[in-house]
């Protein structure tokens, strides 16, 4: 005995054009646009793969740029209403996440957000950070003892990729989350 299978119009996944199914799980009106959502599906898994072959062949150094790349975002969103943590200004020129403590010499503070603080051109660039400067903006904000944390001794830390990779996707997530709460 055969049962016949009567069901509701359905909108074709590919085209978008009303059909009658004959089949209780059919998404798609025929057969081209079943090829055409395989192909989509194929497309998909092949750029997926491709990303993982292209993240397996980068260097540590790539992933350290990326994952600090991540993190200056992530700052310079974090701070975007604050003026310049050095001179305290407001402007219309480019703004960096600069580092009261540098990269080079304190490569252990380099991804920590608490030593990164939006810091506009100048300042970082042609002022070589305005150290002094930042030093009062940061004890105005957070007070002497924040800055005597940062200032004291830290132990050295030599990322492996796997951490800069769970590091760089943390910070992707709290870029993320400030950009919704902001359209919010």
């Amino acid at each position: 005995m055969s049962t016949t299978f009567f069901a509701n119009p359905k909108k074709c996944r590919h085209c978008k054009t009303l059909f009658t199914p004959s089949l209780p799980m059919q998404v798609v009106c025929g057969i081209e646009c079943a090829k055409a959502i395989a192909a989509k599906k194929r497309e998909k898994v092949e750029k997926a793969e491709d990303r993982q072959k292209r993240d397996s062949l980068k260097s540590r150094a790539q992933w350290a740029r990326e994952t600090q790349s991540a993190a200056n975002a992530y700052v310079r969103l974090r701070d975007d209403k604050d003026p310049c943590i050095s001179c305290g200004r407001h402007h219309q020129g480019q703004w960096h996440a600069g580092h009261y403590l540098s990269r080079g010499a304190h490569p252990e503070l380099a991804l920590d957000e608490r030593n990164i603080h939006k810091q506009c051109q100048p300042c970082n660039v042609h002022l070589s950070g305005n150290q002094i400067e930042y030093r009062k903006g940061l004890i105005a904000r957070y007070g002497v003892d924040y800055v005597e944390w940062l200032e004291g001794p830290h132990e050295p830390k030599k990322y492996t990729i796997e951490e800069y990779k769970a590091i760089k996707t943390e910070y992707a997530r709290k870029t993320k989350e400030l950009r919704e709460r902001e359209t919010a």
